[in-house]
C-alpha cells in the first residue's frame, strides 16, 4: 500500500512538473507610459560652410608673373599689392612675315604718292577755275558774255574746290595706312628691367588658394588666386524640394557634425529654382539650394568648404500628447501600437499628426497615461500574455 502510495506522488510530482514546463509564460516586453510634451520637427541634411563672398583676382594682360611669396591664409589689406607681372614681349617676325609687312608698307608708300599727287592735280586745276572765272566776271561787266556763261563758270570753281577737299581727306588716309603698315615692322623688346604691373587685392581678408604660384607665363583672364573674409561665413545646403515647401527665410536652425558644439542659425535665403543630383544609391533628386546664416560669428575652427549637418525646425508643438516612434508600426493603411491592458497586448489603431525621429504627435486612438510596448516583436499579437519593464519615456 505503501509502495503504491509513493508511486502516486510521484507521479503526480511528475506530472506538475511537465505541467509547469510546459504552461505559457507571459512575453517580457519593454512598455512605456505616453504623455504630453514638446515635439520637435526638422529637415536635416548635409551643407558646406562656405565664405560669403570670394574674390578672384585675375591678369589683366598677357605677362609673366612673378612668383608669388603670399601662401594660404596669409592676410591681406584691400589695395595691397599681392601679385606682380611683367609685360611679355610681342613675338619677332619671322621672313615670310617681314616680307609681306614690307609689301604691306610700300603698297600704302605708294598709295600716300599717288594721293599726293592728286592733291596737286586738284590744286591746279582749281587755280585754273578761278581765273577763268575772274575773267568772266570781267566780261559779264562789260556785257560781252551771258549771265549763264558767268554762272557756270561760279559752278566750275565750287565744284574744283570740293574735289580738292575730296583729294585732301584721300591723302590723309592713305598716310593712316602707312602708318599702320609700318608699325607692323616695329619689333619691340622688352627689357628686364621694365617692371611691373601690380595687382591689388579687391577686399580685406585673407588668402584662400594660390592657384599659380610659380613664375611662368599667364594670357589675360588667368586667375592666380582667391581671396576672402573668413570671418563672413555662410552655410549652403541642397534640401529635397518636398522638404523645401516648409522652410521659410528666417526659420531657425542648427549647424552641427563641423568637430565643435552646435551652432545656432536661421534661413537666409531658398533660391528659387531646383537642381538635379544624383545620390548615393544612383536616383536622381531635385534639390534646392538654401542658404543659412549664423546667429553669431563663426567660431576660430569652421572655415570654408567644411562639412556640416543642417537642422532646420519646420514646426513645433508644445505639450502634445506623443508617443515614441518605437512603439509604432504598420497594420496595412494604418499606424498602430500595442497597449499594455492588465497584462494582455491589445492592438490599438492610432491617428498621427507630426513626428520626428524619436516622437510622433498622437491625435486620436490614446490617452495620456497609457501603456505602449516598444519595439514591438513578431512574437506579439492581439492578445498575447505580456510582462513589461518600465521603459524612459
Amino acid at each position: 500500500m505503501l509502495r503504491r502510495i509513493v508511486t502516486f506522488v510521484i507521479a503526480v510530482l511528475i506530472l506538475g512538473a511537465l505541467a509547469w514546463a510546459l504552461w505559457p509564460r507571459p512575453l517580457a516586453v519593454e512598455t512605456v507610459a505616453i504623455g504630453k510634451r514638446d515635439i520637435t520637427v526638422t529637415v536635416e541634411e548635409e551643407g558646406k560652410a562656405r565664405i560669403r563672398e570670394v574674390y578672384t583676382v585675375s591678369s589683366p594682360i598677357a605677362g609673366q608673373t612673378l612668383r608669388i611669396d603670399r601662401h594660404a591664409g596669409d592676410a591681406v589689406a584691400k589695395g595691397e599689392a599681392v601679385v606682380s607681372i611683367r609685360p611679355v614681349a610681342p613675338g619677332l617676325l619671322d621672313a615670310r612675315l617681314r616680307r609681306a609687312a614690307e609689301a604691306a608698307a610700300a603698297s600704302a608708300r605708294a598709295g600716300v604718292d599717288l594721293a599726293a599727287a592728286d592733291v596737286k592735280q586738284a590744286e591746279a586745276q582749281l587755280t585754273y577755275l578761278r581765273t577763268e572765272l575772274s575773267r568772266a566776271e570781267r566780261l559779264a561787266s562789260q556785257g560781252t558774255i551771258s549771265e549763264s556763261a558767268l554762272d557756270k563758270a561760279r559752278l566750275a570753281v565750287d565744284t574744283g574746290a570740293a574735289n580738292l577737299d575730296s583729294t585732301k581727306a584721300s591723302l590723309s588716309v592713305r598716310e593712316r595706312e602707312l602708318e599702320r603698315a609700318e608699325a607692323a615692322l616695329i619689333e619691340t623688346a622688352v627689357s628686364d628691367s621694365t617692371c611691373c604691373t601690380d595687382l591689388k587685392s579687391p577686399v580685406s581678408g585673407r588668402i584662400l588658394r594660390v592657384l599659380a604660384e610659380s613664375e611662368q607665363v599667364v594670357q589675360a583672364g588667368t586667375p592666380l588666386l582667391t581671396i576672402g573674409n573668413p570671418a563672413d561665413i555662410e552655410v549652403a545646403a541642397d534640401i529635397l524640394s518636398h522638404d523645401v515647401t516648409e522652410i521659410r527665410p528666417g526659420s531657425a536652425a542648427v549647424i552641427g557634425n563641423w568637430g565643435g558644439p552646435p551652432l545656432a542659425a536661421r534661413v537666409r535665403r531658398i533660391e528659387p529654382s531646383a537642381i538635379t543630383k544624383t545620390s548615393a544609391l544612383g536616383i536622381e533628386e531635385q534639390r534646392v539650394p538654401v542658404i543659412l546664416e549664423l546667429a553669431s560669428p563663426p567660431p576660430q575652427g569652421l572655415g570654408d568648404g567644411f562639412r556640416v549637418v543642417v537642422s532646420i525646425t519646420v514646426w513645433q508643438g508644445h505639450d502634445v500628447l506623443a508617443v515614441p516612434v518605437a512603439a509604432l508600426f504598420r497594420q496595412g493603411d494604418a499606424w498602430s501600437v500595442y497597449r499594455n491592458v492588465n497584462g494582455v497586448a491589445k492592438r490599438q489603431d492610432v491617428t498621427l499628426g507630426r513626428r520626428n525621429n524619436d516622437d510622433a504627435e498622437v491625435l486620436s486612438g490614446l490617452t495620456e497615461g497609457d501603456s505602449v510596448v516598444l519595439h514591438p516583436s513578431d512574437d506579439i499579437q492581439d492578445g498575447t500574455s505580456i510582462a513589461s519593464t518600465s521603459g524612459a519615456q
